[in-house]
């Protein structure tokens, strides 16, 4: 017999139904048999539970069933389903349901939910609907599943659009809370419920929520202690833990409860428990199921709250304290979390995004977002969730911000900052250290100031509560007891430089009376582990403290023994922080002797500082000596401190910031407003207090300072003066602040401030070169993001000097990158707020000291912010989608003759844009030839009007227009300064041909007047100016390799315009897009041998890497020693690769030293080389980060849209990758790079493993890509695991570009082997399908790319169960649609292409994977890309756009000809249906395409066609006049003299009549079905693997399949 069992119950709707207790499993059994008569009892679980818990069920039903003797005896079964949300589904319902029919369940079934929240709200929706509803009782497992999911009714399932978006309310009869089953519950789970008891209390009851801050250990403590005997069970039995824990979990529910039994159906009140969940679910549904449901709720609460202080409904505090009781429970707070970063589906965490999946919450009224807003801890804002609009939603989700320039509206502006993060961490420090309580009003509520905190916690150093509603810290001073932590944890300080030099003196003083006690590690972030510590560990060592460095020498982290601070004579070198002094001055006191401190090794930073720790130490009760010297009475830096106890005061306020206060004073300053700050004057402690009055004042403001205000009034806005020269030694976080209103500063400075070695309009700040190692180096920083503004700074030993410009003069929409300092963040807001678009990319940067900057900088000084949301280039789909544009127009230079017509109409296509030809455009002016002009006004009066044609074009055709100038427009100074100032924002693009070919061509042209010259002479005369004023040059050579193609050369335009114009830049889409990427090595001294092959070459890669250092010209191939390539004969071997591939170019340099073959020290000539790269469109510019920064610097000015890849090789096998140089390294490389490439060696396999956990580690959300591989064979692994570009080598090539290299099927097969690379199985569906040759090409591929996947054929009766199943498999790679399921499928699908909705037919399916293996479907249509693909590469030379063309037939591929000859820019489209009544339908449907139905083949109402395209079957047509059955061909259809395309879709006979008609015609290039099916096949392998498919041999398997 079961021991007595003691219950807490709570009332829900009037019952009692609620039983919360411990070891409840016999109690529930008894309670469900004797109150809720059944035949049937039917428990749902999953395996994990059943694994922990069902047997116990089992057992206690078979002994209760087996005593009931009186009727017939009722039956107990289970069903048991996969753990997971994936269980949640459409289907996992229908197979419960399908058992329970099996089973014949009946009406008075009693279904018992025994889970987490899965199961809670699948087996309640099953009870809700089977047999129109049945009996159901909750019996939740998890913490989550009992404070929540379980308590109010609620039922549902998730469907690929959201969760829980099908469901009932359907309320259980009972709720069984056993506290017992967390006990087997994993801690993160513990935390994943606690989310929603942390949600609870912040909603409702401060009291609650006040109590989960400061028992956080006592509770985790409750769960990690496993009970025994069934303690708990019984009152008497029941420990303090437990009651602890029950307590929790039932005031918890005892809240959401009475909220449901006022609002049973979520119609206001119960809105309330949804704090959280808008954004919360909106994340989950992207991120799940890696990251639990409380998780995302943690993050959303933060987020929500953020919305409610940016309405001005919540301060500071209240998100400060919801954010660290968050933390204090291990869940994350931010989706910046390494847990969320960390996956690849946080890339999907956009803002439009997650703003589109917050469209379908329930809560939502029409389009209005619904967020319940806190408004302080334990009460809200409205009773309900209220209406927020999305762009309040979506600036608090941004990570980057938009200041709006103009006037603050708020002046003259009063207000107060946050407390001091200085004073914050001494005041927290001394009070912690103290003896007595203390209250600390105005503590700063920040990253820094909780730092500090957690780690006197961890230190045991004090205890602290708050109170009034957070404003008012309480802490409960140890007098100096400290205690190492608790084994095993580390005490970690984030970015928080002061906390960690505090706290390094802090850990000496620990004393322990046990020998092995274990040592005291402090640690923090990357750039923590960068910043020096080491000054004041060699003085705490030389004093007898034993520290170590645990990783690079002189920075954290440290490991510390804890004997006590020896005190005694102690001597620090103070030049590098005056935090070291403050660290042993606060620390002092509690050493074992009294300390005597001296300061030693040069001039002392910041004295304020140290002045203001000695002051705070006076008011805590222990007073510092300072000794003078005996002669002259000045003073020394020696202090005497006493060996004592700090005492409490029992208040202590904390003075605003000072730092924080330049800001708001400097706005001011820079609009002309007015701006008082409380609590901050010529009385403060801190340093910075100054600002106004030794900055501000003399660059021309009123300033007026008492003892505890400061006001600042502006000058009119562009007058401020600027400063000359200023130390600002005594406030060095200041000068931020100073360097952006320096910026603008061009008064002449005030007498006695000016330099006599710099401009009038110069400032000089000095005294600042610790400054270089906070947060980041700030001195670098301000003069790289300055320069975006387009003002100019020098860098000196202490500071820098900064040259003010005109505010008009300053380029506006930069965008600020912050290195993560809060100083940087803040310093240039105040720049934005006068000049336009100004963006601060990392807006979360100023959480350290001023969270609620953005907030206060609306609703306290009146300038409107706007979130941002960084741009991240896409990669652009066969139907269009995500093309990035840059419309300023294109200007072309170059000879007559060099082709710039061509080329320019041809780019116009490529770019759909308007060809300027400036000749037809000065005859049209001057109504004279441009020949007769010259003959009749002479050369000079033709060049003047030619430079007024230059100005008149720039001026008329700003955008979307390729503006062809004639060849000498570069003869006059004023066209070639036009030019020049142009070339600086829009391509200016010179078209090179060889000079043998310009002569040939000007020897045969007449339009143009003779130069009277010879013509060699006149472009030895240009070529520098041609070169001079572009910006790009376009190589037109046509004697490479017997010249390219027409279709080459459209090919090549197309790429090369679309790149330099931004509008579909040539980059690799997977590298973009976060997939897997490669690059072959190329390592031929000439690559033109290797043309032939380079399609075999490339196979399945993403660009390839032309290594320029290792190019060597055949004319040189005698001579020997150092080598540098002619620029001339690089550019010929571009041109020539170009030639034969469209893959982005990897262009790179690599010097003896870096393990390639340039010579060193030729830094000029090999920055020459690159700048050449950048000039002809090359994608990707391999930079070594070791090279000169001023020849970096100017390059990446220079680099348009191409991309930078940031390298630094290691060829040594010393690189450590979790050491302190990579992280460096790493720094400086994603400074400068748009990729970041590091490359070591490895000595070992597990260097391999530490590689991946420091890339693991820089993958974060906006992080640049990285590849970083090891070279030599040990290093493989790294080469197969890299995602970011990976070098691969080939069989064929001559040798590998480095050691270890791999080909890229090695890689593939080795992906598949370690389970990265999962077969897939692809299908085409369709009827009949035998015959296709979509297996042999898609096969075919696969093989050659060395790819694990299938294609196989589906031929179906009707698109049913078959092809609904296969899309849905988890292995479902892709599929082909072909007749008569085109039309039918896409009722299967979740999305359509544009051009698929616009044709109206799908032939092809592409699974967009969501996370673990599921995915979306989408579909788009291939057809019209490889009808365009076929027309484009065949048309004649002197074709650009097909006048007018054919389209023969009106059904669902005539649809797609349309399109693509609408793409293809076709100004008219003739369209011939023996029924005419479908053409006209065509004609409504694509009312653009200037479409005209004709009723006789051969009949054109204006040209004849230059395309002709059937979509009608072969067997069809005859070009034989006798036969009735079928469609007449007459030969007038090829009635164009110049020729053209024709395209005939049947796929069988490959000798079509149509074909057969064009052979016999004159110019008409022939496309067979099967050539369209290849081309439209190559997009689809694309689209599925992102994967270029390799054209030739597979081309080669399919014809030879298809002639069979």
């Amino acid at each position: 017999m079961a021991s007595a069992t003691d219950i807490k119950k709570v009332s829900i709707l009037g019952k009692d139904a609620i039983h919360c207790g411990f070891h409840l499993v016999p109690y529930i059994v008894r309670t469900v048999l004797d109150t809720l008569p059944s035949s049937t009892y039917a428990l749902i679980t999953d395996t994990t539970v059943a694994n922990l818990h069902l047997p116990a069920f089992e057992a206690e039903f078979a002994a209760n069933l087996a005593q009931r003797t009186t009727g017939a005896a009722p039956r107990f079964i289970s069903y048991v389903v996969t753990p997971g949300e994936t269980s949640k589904s459409r289907e996992g319902k229908a197979e419960i349901e399908d058992f329970l029919l099996l089973n014949k369940c009946t009406r008075d079934t009693v279904i018992l939910a025994l889970g987490g929240g899965v199961i809670g709200d699948l087996a309640g929706f099953v009870a809700a609907t089977f047999m129109r509803g049945v009996r159901f009782v909750q019996i939740p497992t998890t913490l989550l599943a009992m404070v929540d999911s379980s308590v109010g009714g609620k039922t549902a399932i998730d469907t690929p659009h959201g969760k829980n978006l099908i469901g009932a309310f359907w309320q259980p009869e009972y709720i069984f809370i056993d506290a017992a089953f967390l006990e087997t519950l994993p801690a993160r789970e513990f935390s994943n419920g606690m989310a929603e008891v942390v949600k609870t209390a912040a909603i409702w009851n401060e009291d609650d929520f006040a109590s989960l801050e400061s028992r956080s250990a006592e509770i985790f403590a409750a769960i990690q202690t496993p009970s025994t005997n069934y303690a708990g069970r019984s009152l008497a039995t029941r420990s303090t833990a437990q009651d602890l824990l029950l307590s929790v979990i039932s005031g918890s529910i005892h809240v959401k409860a009475h909220i449901v039994t006022i609002d049973e159906r979520e119609t206001g009140l119960r809105n309330l428990v949804n704090f959280g969940h808008t954004i919360g679910h909106a994340i989950e549904a992207v991120v799940t199921p890696t990251i639990l449901h409380g998780e995302c709720v943690s993050i959303g609460m933060i987020l929500e709250a953020e919305i409610a202080r940016q309405m001005g409904v919540l301060g500071q505090v209240g998100i400060g304290r919801l954010t660290r009781c968050l933390k204090a429970y291990n869940l994350p707070v931010s989706m910046s979390d390494p847990k969320i970063t960390s996956l690849p589906a946080a890339k999907a965490l956009t803002v439009d995004n997650l703003l589109d999946v917050m469209r379908v919450d329930k809560k939502n009224s029409g389009p209005q977002k619904k967020i319940v807003i806190l408004s302080r801890i334990g009460a809200t804002y409205e009773q309900k969730a209220t209406d927020v609009a999305d762009a309040v939603i979506a600036k608090v989700l941004s990570e980057a911000v938009k200041v709006v320039a103009g006037i603050p509206r708020n002046s003259p502006i009063h207000m107060a900052t946050p407390g001091s993060k200085s004073l914050s961490n001494r005041a927290l420090l001394l009070a912690a250290l103290g003896k007595g309580t203390c209250r600390l009003r105005n503590l700063l509520h920040s990253d820094d100031t909780q730092v500090m905190m957690n780690a006197l916690g961890d230190l045991k150093g004090a205890k602290f509560a708050w109170e009034d509603g957070g404003e008012t810290l309480v802490v409960e001073g140890g007098a100096g007891s400290l205690s190492v932590p608790e084994k095993g944890k580390e005490v970690y300080l984030g970015n928080a430089g002061t906390a960690a030099r505090f706290l390094t003196t802090v850990c000496t003083v620990v004393q322990s009376s046990q020998p092995a006690q274990e040592r005291t590690v402090i640690t923090g972030n990357a750039r923590m582990k960068q910043r020096p510590i080491g000054p004041l560990v060699t003085a705490l060592r030389a004093n007898g403290s034993s520290i170590d460095y645990l990783e690079s020498q002189g920075c954290l982290p440290l490991s510390v023994e804890p004997n006590g601070l020896k005190g005694g004579h102690i001597q620090l070198a103070a030049s590098v922080s005056s935090q070291y002094v403050s660290s042993i001055l606060l620390c002092a006191p509690y050493a074992l002797k009294e300390v005597r401190l001296e300061l030693i090794g040069g001039q002392v930073i910041s004295q304020p500082y140290i002045d203001m720790t000695i002051a705070m130490m006076r008011t805590f009760g222990v007073e510092v000596v300072r000794e003078r010297d005996p002669a002259t009475g000045a003073l020394l830096d020696v202090y005497t401190i006493p060996r004592t106890c700090y005492v409490n005061p029992s208040t202590y306020n904390i003075e605003s910031d000072a730092s924080s206060a330049t800001y708001p004073l400097a706005i001011a300053a820079i609009t002309g407003t007015e701006c008082t700050i409380a609590n901050i004057g010529f009385a403060s402690l801190q340093g910075d207090a100054r600002f106004a009055k030794e900055v501000l004042e003399p660059m021309g403001c009123e300033v007026i300072q008492t003892e505890t205000e400061t006001t600042v009034r502006g000058p009119p806005v562009g007058t401020l003066k600027a400063l000359g020269l200023v130390d600002m030694e005594p406030m060095t976080d200041a000068f931020l602040t100073a360097s952006v209103l320096a910026a603008v500063a061009i008064g002449t400075p005030k007498p006695g401030r000016q330099l006599v070695d710099g401009p009038a309009n110069a400032t000089r700040i000095i005294g600042i070169a610790n400054q270089r190692v906070k947060e980041c180096n700030r001195i670098q920083a301000m003069m790289d993001q300055l320069a975006k503004f387009g003002v100019e700074t020098r860098e000196l030993d202490d500071g820098l000097e900064i040259y003010g410009k005109p505010i008009s003069e300053l380029n506006e929409g930069s965008s600020i990158h912050c290195y993560d300092d809060h100083r940087v963040a803040m310093a240039f807001s105040v720049l934005g707020s006068i000049i336009k678009d100004t963006i601060i990319e990392e807006k979360r940067c100023v959480e350290k000291t001023w969270p609620n900057w953005w907030d206060d900088l609306v609703n306290k000084i009146g300038l409107d912010v706007e979130g941002v949301e960084l741009e991240t280039v896409e990669s652009a789909s066969p139907s269009g989608d995500n093309i990035a544009k840059n419309s300023a127009s294109v200007v072309l230079i170059g000879m007559r003759g060099s082709g710039k017509s061509y080329i320019g109409k041809l780019a116009a296509s490529a770019l759909s844009w308007t060809f300027v030809d400036a000749d037809p455009y000065f005859e049209v002016k001057h109504k004279i030839g441009v020949r007769e002009f010259v003959q009749q006004n002479g050369w000079p009066a033709f060049r003047a009007a030619e430079s007024d044609i230059l100005k008149e074009l720039l001026k008329q055709h700003p955008t979307k227009r390729v503006i062809s100038l004639g060849g000498g427009i570069v003869e006059t100074p004023d066209a070639r300064t036009l030019l020049k100032d142009y070339a600086k924002k829009a391509p200016v693009v010179y078209i090179v041909r060889e000079i043998d070919e310009v002569v040939k061509y000007l020897g045969e042209e007449t339009a143009r007047p003779a130069y009277g010259e010879p013509v060699v002479d006149v472009f030895k005369r240009r070529e520098p100016w041609f070169t001079e004023c572009s910006s790009h040059e376009f190589i037109n050579y046509t004697g490479v390799l017997g010249g390219p193609s027409a279709g080459g050369i459209r090919k090549d335009v197309a790429r090369f315009f679309g790149h330099v114009t931004g509008y579909k830049s040539n980059l690799a889409p997977n590298v973009t897009n976060g997939q897997r990427s490669y690059f072959l090595s190329l390592t031929y001294p000439d690559i033109t041998p290797a043309l032939p092959h380079i399609e075999e070459l490339t196979a399945g890669v993403d660009a390839i890497e032309l290594r320029v250092d290792l190019l060597r010209s055949p004319v040189d191939e005698q001579k020997f020693g150092q080598y540098i390539p002619p620029s001339a004969y690089v550019v010929e071997q571009i041109a020539a690769l170009r030639q034969k591939t469209s893959l982005p170019i990897v262009y790179t340099i690599r010097t003896i030293s870096q393990g390639g073959n340039f010579p060193d020290h030729f830094d000029a000539q090999a920055f020459e080389l690159l700048h050449s790269a950048l000039r002809i469109g090359v994608e990707y510019i391999d930079v070594e980060i070791s090279w000169p920064s001023k020849h970096i610097q100017e390059l990446l000015s220079l680099k348009g849209h191409s991309q930078v890849i940031a390298s630094w090789h290691d060829w040594s096998g010393n690189l450590k990758w979790s050491g302190a140089t990579v992280d460096e390294k790493y720094r400086s490389a994603a400074a400068i790079g748009d990729i970041v490439k590091i490359v070591g060696r490895a000595n070992s396999l597990e260097d391999n493993f530490t590689l991946h956990n420091f890339v693991q580690a820089k993958s974060i959300p906006g992080s640049k890509p990285l590849l970083a591989i090891n070279m030599g064979t040990e290093g493989q692994i790294s080469r197969i695991l890299n995602r970011t570009l990976s070098p691969v080598t080939h069989p064929l090539l001559p040798n590998k570009a480095a050691p270890g290299q791999l080909s890229f099927a090695q890689i593939q097969t080795a992906l598949h082997l370690i389970g990265q690379l999962p077969p897939l199985r692809f299908f085409l569906f369709g009827n009949p399908i035998a015959h296709s040759m979509s297996p042999t090409l898609h096969n075919t591929a696969f093989n050659l790319l060395g790819l694990p996947h299938q294609y196989e054929l589906l031929e179906t009766e009707n698109v049913g169960e078959e092809i609904k199943a296969a899309i849905a498999s988890s292995d479902f790679g892709g599929a082909s649609v072909t007749i008569p399921y085109k039309l039918d499928v896409i009722p299967l699908l979740d999305s359509l292409s544009p051009a698929a909705e616009v044709i109206g037919a799908v032939n092809t399916i592409i699974p967009v994977r969501t996370g673990d293996r599921a995915h979306t479907l989408r579909g788009d249509n291939t057809d019209w890309v490889g009808i365009t693909e076929s027309i484009r590469s065949r048309l004649p030379k002197n074709v650009d756009v097909p006048e007018t063309a054919l389209v023969i037939g009106a059904g669902g591929t005539a649809r797609a000809a349309i399109f693509a000859l609408q793409n293809l820019g076709a100004k008219k489209i003739y369209l011939f249906n023996r029924t005419s009544c479908k053409a006209e339908e065509l004609v409504a449907a694509f009312p653009d395409a200037n479409l005209e139905v004709i009723s006789k083949l051969g009949s054109w109402s204006s040209q004849a066609p230059s395309v002709i395209v059937s979509t009608v079957p072969a067997s069809a047509t005859s070009f034989d006049p006798s036969r009735k059955d079928v469609l007449y061909l007459p030969s007038e259809i090829f009635a164009n003299a110049d020729g053209g395309v024709v395209v005939d879709m049947a796929y069988k006979p490959a000798e079509t009549p149509l074909l057969q008609l064009a052979g016999k015609a004159s110019k008409w290039a022939a496309v067979r079905g099967v050539d369209v099916l290849l081309e439209q096949g190559f997009v689809q392998f694309e689209l599925w693997t992102g994967r270029r498919c390799p054209r030739s041999a597979v081309s080669d398997a399919v014809l030879k399949a298809y002639s069979t």
